[in-house]
């Protein structure tokens, strides 16, 4: 692990396992959680011989909790920047929910060669928000209501979520994790919540349309058609009709944390689409 400034002086925080010359996996952690959200994937992929990236987020985890540049410009300045220090050649990047945008912003501009993939799981483009253009989008109030209940209590908002929609844990049988709601929790409460709070517009009002309409590079599509957080409908099929070289592939029933809850349904599929 280690640290590095970007040019505004932000510490950004990140994680470097494996053999250097090794094929770069990059992952990019959701709203409002850190590098450590990846544990299960980057174990899995470093057993596999890979080289394991991934940051916190200005704002979150152990990176600077910054006055200004909680915004998908800035989170992709600061990932390419990374990439950059540790001059990544043929990547894959895999970003879930808010991490899926940050992704689209970067690789629509990445250097030549930095970017072999791409992964877009549970992620937030083309855009969440309903509008005009967006009508199966999610309305303001919701993301509206998110915000009063950070500012009004974040640790109990942080209980909340992970004990209801992110996980799908307050649905009819499921297989409830106090442990992944801990650390959803531990995640959580380590950012900061001005941070936290401005990335509720960030990742729910950013139009990533033109950025995946300019990436050229193979796109994985990952989505559970039971994510109470991003829709389906308007994430999934909307992202995959944009992309020049996209591949949709659904999970039925599988919540927004898919990748925590179903680490051996989602693995594999990773696996082979990072070989392919």
């Amino acid at each position: 692990m280690g640290t590095f400034t970007t040019s505004d002086g932000t510490t950004i925080f990140y994680k470097d396992w494996g053999p250097r010359d090794g094929r770069p996996i990059v992952f990019h952690h959701g709203w409002p959680l850190s590098a450590d959200d990846w544990d299960n994937q980057m174990l899995f992929f470093l057993s596999q011989g890979y080289r394991v990236i991934a940051h916190d987020r200005r704002g979150h985890g152990r990176s600077s909790q910054t006055s200004t540049g909680h915004e998908m410009d800035t989170y992709a300045a600061d990932v390419a920047a990374l990439t950059d220090l540790l001059d990544l050649q043929g990547a894959v990047h895999i970003g879930h929910s808010t991490g899926g945008g940050e992704v689209a912003r970067y690789v629509a501009r990445a250097k030549p060669g930095r970017v072999a993939k791409a992964v877009l799981a549970s992620a937030v483009p083309p855009v969440m928000v309903k509008s005009e253009t967006n009508p199966g989008g999610t309305p303001i109030e919701v993301f509206d209501d998110f915000r009063a209940s950070l500012a009004a209590n974040r640790s109990q908002f942080y209980i909340d979520v992970p004990s209801g929609p992110f996980y799908g844990f307050n649905r009819d049988g499921a297989q409830v994790s106090q442990g992944l709601i801990n650390n959803w929790w531990r995640q959580g409460m380590m950012g900061a919540a001005n941070a936290h709070y401005e990335c509720i517009e960030a990742f729910s009002e950013t139009d990533f349309t033109d950025d995946l309409q300019q990436i050229d590079v193979p796109v994985l599509v990952a989505h559970g058609t039971d994510d109470q957080v991003v829709p389906y409908a308007d994430s999934a099929p909307l992202s995959v009709e944009l992309l020049k070289n996209g591949t949709l592939k659904s999970y039925e029933g599988l919540p927004h944390g898919m990748f925590s809850t179903h680490p051996e349904v989602l693995n594999p599929g990773l696996l082979d689409f990072v070989k392919s």
